[in-house]
């Protein structure tokens, strides 16, 4: 149910620069690589073996694009929305978990990984669509509308750019998809 493959992999690429040692990024970018090849059992398998190494005190992004990308590899819609809901649940708790201290010339300092902003709200966006076509998939008109409010929303926040261009396009093409199939308009 990937809403923008192209772009999304991007966010990944984006934070993959930003820390270039990060080995989980990685990994998860190799599973993405598995999927779009063809094989969706590996890449979820992949997928699910990092997310039981990083557990539930991993890192707040990891486990959102983690989360972000084995929902694409879901064969049920069901457990594609799980995925998706916890992905949107990693990102929407993302801020609070990294403090950043400052040092004496004002550096930020500190342990572990630091995450822009930048590339969590790029996220917010692709989460949204993704959950709206998981409840336009389940037969949920109104909660796939009510995401795709909120990608629409998140959408505006980023900056103009062939990544925000498609996102937008995504959420046109799937918003025509359920006026459709509900015979509604807005």
């Amino acid at each position: 149910m990937a809403a923008s493959e192209d772009g999304e992999c991007a966010v990944v690429e984006q934070r993959r620069e930003a820390e270039h040692d990060d080995g989980v990024l990685t990994r998860i970018g190799q599973a993405i690589m598995l999927h779009r090849a063809g094989d969706r059992e590996e890449a979820r398998n992949r997928l699910a073996a990092l997310w039981h190494e990083i557990g539930p005190r991993g890192d707040a992004f990891h486990r959102c694009a983690l989360a972000h990308y084995m929902a694409d590899t879901q064969d049920d819609p069901r457990d594609a929305l799980d995925w998706d809901l916890r992905a949107l649940e990693e990102a929407e708790g993302f801020v609070t978990e990294r403090p950043v201290r400052t040092g004496a010339a004002g550096e930020a300092g500190g342990q572990g990984p630091r995450h822009p902003l930048a590339a969590l709200r790029a996220f917010f966006p692709a989460l949204h669509l993704n959950l709206a076509a998981d409840y336009a998939g389940l037969d949920r008109p109104a909660d796939a509308r009510a995401q795709l409010r909120r990608a629409r929303a998140s959408v505006r926040a980023l900056a103009d750019g062939e990544y925000r261009r498609r996102l937008t396009e995504a959420i046109q093409r799937l918003e025509l998809r359920i006026e459709g199939a509900t015979g509604t308009s807005r």
